[in-house]
């Protein structure tokens, strides 16, 4: 085979929400394999080995086979380029940080054109994932015949780890965010930092790292200006360090000697111990450390140095959820290294340090370091110089809170921490303190809190170097949400190819006159309440996730047409009511390869596979195709048909379900065998719309609305004031007589 053959990747598309592939968002890639169609796996001499020596753990891919070492089976026995492509990218993603179990290929019509999916939190990352991947393989298939098409999985993967860390939500983000879709809770970044909305609409609630929009802008003020804390906090009788606000390196000695020696230095806005210098005694240190905290702050401050270890402890509502211990650093001379020599050696070379957010230890760079440096000096040495051997060299003696301490808090000292979280004005609140013995209350061994800090970073407590991990995403998720909340509001999604925008109007109008406040969008525009604020065609991701944002809305509808479900998934993860009403229009789906009933019936099904378990899916008993969803649906199922009598309805009011049908001139809603509603359409504008839309499309809106409780009489007295302004369907069109059914 020549090496130019090529895998071409024809089109590349990020489905964001629930799609025909998985309810969660993938990045959808066409790829046209060329005469590499001719020549799977086992034709191409060397591409096993070649592989499995680059990517080794591809052994642990179960594949279709399922167990491991079931993909390497797969290419020994032969497979296809798109379906390795597939496995290639899901392993850069595992080595990358980012595991990612969820990948397919399909064949499309087209000979040698395949559709591969695989699992994507951000776009970004994914993108650049498949273009290693790609590179990959094409090396992997050429180095046969091209010595020089070796490539570097570890610059690959080290690529993907940088884009990770530009893209994806922090570690501290990322843990709330996971808390909260392990309770059900759907989330919607923001932004492309770490701003994330948590839960819909009037029920949602926001997140920047670890503050939240219960913490107030006056209390993230207060937190900044150390001095402020300290006299709040004294105040009220929390132990905290005296200490000044000075303006020169002299005022820092003048302000000591009041004090009272040994002294700590530091900015009034310090930060992960910027800045800090500890137990200075000497008039030349203090000087020398005013100038290094001037540096990292609006401020600088001179405190009573407290003896003991530097604490962290997460106060989260009110609650110590978490804590750590800090520890000073040093290294041994060996007569031969230098300080910065023994520091990569003894120090850099601990795993758990790097430059990534998700170490829980920060590599160590004097020449970022001035406290470092200063420390150092006061030893008299540099980081040039070069130790005798055996000597103990003081590296930092603060900072490194990565001891989980938890379970060692005594309730005084959390007493006293919480306090100060209160007196701040902070619902979730990182608290400094000293102390010698984390178990014993502050006032008995002269401990003192020195900060207390807005937006705590969590990491210390996720990924602790020493002890276990604690659950601090989940505590502040608990916080923001009620025990049993999920944040949601009632979504309705209407999936449909023939009067899906009329259906949307008419539910969006009855739940309107229920007392809700809606956000609709359709193809008549996007609409709060009776209000359209927007008049362009609105059925599409984007609409969606505006109204999901709105903090008015508390009900939401979507026109969900079978493009939008492939162009971008849906805008919601799940729904309250999904109605499909038919599989009748594969028309201008082609661009998708969706050319039959039997493909559109896994688009539309989409709709039905994201009903929630206490939701209600709505189908039309009379499509045989859509009938078969209703074993899909995990809530409840209302089915809508002509004939209350036919065989599908009456088995499922057997079953004590609802159906809705119609008899002599009115809707009739049943529910089991005995109880039923009825909803009068005599009226002459209900008429029209009969005459315009048919049955069936008010069937489904009667059930949808049903399915939300939404009383006959109200549907009745909605459906004629709806103002709809449509015009009769060419297509099909419906009696209106509705006396047929018995």
């Amino acid at each position: 085979m020549s090496s130019k053959h090529d895998i071409t990747l024809l089109r590349i598309n990020y489905l964001r929400g629930p799609n025909i592939w998985t309810y969660r968002p993938v990045l959808e890639v066409w790829l046209d394999l060329g005469d590499l169609e001719d020549f799977p796996s086992n034709k191409l001499p060397g591409l096993t080995e070649r592989l499995i020596e680059w990517l080794p753990a591809l052994e642990e891919h179960h594949c279709g086979v399922g167990e491991r070492g079931g993909f390497i089976q797969r290419l020994r026995e032969g497979t296809w380029a798109g379906h390795i492509l597939e496995h290639v990218v899901i392993e850069l993603l595992n080595l990358a940080g980012m595991p990612t179990g969820f990948g397919q290929t399909r064949e499309t019509s087209r000979r040698g054109v395949y559709r591969m999916v695989f699992r994507a939190r951000d776009e970004a990352v994914a993108r650049a994932a498949l273009a290693e991947a790609h590179a990959l393989l094409l090396a992997a298939i050429r180095q046969r015949e091209d010595a020089a098409a070796h490539f570097d999985v570890p610059a690959a993967v080290a690529r993907l780890v940088n884009q990770i860390d530009r893209s994806y939500l922090g570690p501290s983000t990322a843990s709330i965010v996971a808390a909260a879709t392990d309770r059900g809770i759907p989330h919607l970044r923001l932004n492309d930092g770490n701003l994330v909305q948590l839960g819909q609409g009037r029920h949602q609630r926001r997140i920047w790292t670890a503050e939240t929009d219960r913490t107030s802008a006056i209390a993230g003020n207060i937190a900044h200006d150390k001095d402020l804390t300290k006299s709040l906090l004294a105040s009220c009788g929390v132990p905290v360090p005296e200490g000044q606000v000075v303006a020169s390196p002299e005022a820092a000695w003048e302000a000591a000697q009041e004090i009272g020696l040994p002294v700590v230095v530091k900015p009034s806005d310090a930060n992960h111990g910027r800045g800090v210098s500890l137990d200075l005694t000497e008039r030349a240190d203090i000087e020398k450390a005013f100038m290094v905290a001037d540096a990292e702050g609006s401020e600088v401050m001179v405190e009573r140095y407290v003896l003991g270890d530097e604490h962290r402890l997460l106060v989260v509502g009110g609650r110590v959820v978490a804590a750590a211990r800090g520890e000073s650093l040093s290294v041994v001379g060996d007569g031969r290294s230098t300080v910065e020599q023994l520091i990569d050696s003894q120090l850099n070379s601990d795993p758990r340090r790097g430059e990534a957010e998700e170490f829980p230890l920060e590599t160590i760079h004097l020449d970022r370091e001035p406290v470092m440096r200063l420390l150092l000096e006061r030893q008299g040495l540099s980081g040039e110089a070069v130790p005798a051997a055996g000597r103990r060299v003081m590296i930092q003696r603060n900072g490194n809170v990565a001891i989980d301490c938890t379970d060692e808090v005594h309730p005084e000292v959390a007493h006293a921490v919480t306090l100060a979280a209160r007196v701040v004005g902070l619902d979730v609140a990182g608290v400094d303190l000293v102390a010698q013995d984390i178990g014993r209350p502050l006032q008995a061994q002269g401990g003192a809190v020195v900060e207390v800090n807005a937006g705590p970073g969590l990491l210390m407590h996720l990924k602790p170097a020493t002890g276990r991990s604690r659950p601090v995403g989940r505590a502040i998720v608990d916080h923001l949400f009620d025990e049993g909340g999920n944040g949601r509001v009632p979504i309705v999604g209407v999936a449909s190819s023939r009067h899906g925008n009329a259906i949307a109007r008419l539910v969006g109008w009855l739940l309107h006159l229920s007392g809700r406040q809606v956000g609709l969008a359709c193809q008549d525009g996007l609409f709060l309440g009776n209000r359209k604020v927007d008049a362009r065609p609105s059925a599409h991701w984007e609409a969606g996730q505006r109204l999901l944002m709105n903090r008015e809305v508390d009900a939401v509808v979507l026109e969900n047409g079978p493009s939008v479900i492939l162009d971008d998934g849906l805008a919601y993860d799940r729904c309250t009511v999904g109605v499909v009403t038919d599989l009748d229009d594969v028309q201008g789906l082609e661009h998708h390869d969706v050319r039959s009933t039997d493909q559109l019936y896994r688009v539309m099904r989409t709709q039905v596979d994201v009903v929630l378990p206490d939701g209600v899916a709505v189908l039309n008993a009379d499509d045989a195709r859509v009938l078969e969803m209703v074993e899909l649906c995990d809530g409840d199922v209302i089915l809508y048909g002509m004939d209350a009598a036919s065989p599908a309805l009456q088995k499922h009011r057997e079953a004590g379900s609802r159906t809705v049908s119609v008899f002599e001139g009115q809707l009739v809603l049943a529910e089991g065998v005995r109880k039923a509603h009825r909803v009068r359409l005599d009226a002459p504008v209900v008429q029209g719309l009969l005459q315009s839309l048919g049955a069936h499309t008010l069937m489904a809106v009667a059930a949808a609305a049903w399915a939300l409780a939404v009383s006959p009489e109200l549907m009745a007295a909605g459906i004629e004031t709806a103002g709809l302004d449509v015009a009769p369907s060419p297509e099909r069109p419906e009696p209106v007589t509705l006396d047929a059914a018995r």
